[in-house]
């Protein structure tokens, strides 16, 4: 699993009007709005990037759970649609992402396929979007 800390820095490229260049931990990407929104489209959003998180850690921990317990996985794709809506009991717009997990595996049992589409729902980066965080903004 992962490391307990990840550090990311995210700093205006110049000349663009939202343009950064993201660096975590050894990689590097650009990151944008989209041209709609009054950016020029270099590289995804924030949310379209919360939502890749959502997607990617959801595919990863299947595939673990799989390996872990020798389950005959094929194939895992995850889709996530993240969308503000409003919702009934609740004031304003809610962040609703919608998951739509594709297993393939022409070994597996319906118990196990039920167990991976169980455990889709316990990734990493679910759990914080559904608990919460705290963040500390602080002068640098």
């Amino acid at each position: 699993m992962s490391k307990l800390t990840t550090t990311a820095i995210a700093s205006e490229t110049g000349g663009l009007p939202f343009a950064v260049r993201i660096s975590v931990e050894g990689h590097i990407f650009a990151g944008d709005e989209p041209i709609e929104a009054g950016g020029t489209g270099l590289g995804p959003s924030p949310y379209q990037l919360l939502t890749s998180a959502l997607a990617e850690c959801t595919a990863m921990t299947v595939r673990w759970f799989a390996r872990q317990h020798d389950v005959p996985l094929d194939h895992v794709s995850v889709e996530v649609v993240h969308s503000r809506e409003k919702v009934e009991g609740r004031a304003g717009l809610v962040d609703t992402f919608n998951k739509t997990i594709k297993i393939k595996g022409d070994a597996l049992t319906e118990d196990q396929l039920q167990r991976l589409h169980d455990v889709a729902s316990k990734c990493p980066v679910q759990r914080t979007l559904e608990t919460g965080s705290i963040i500390v903004t602080r002068p640098g």
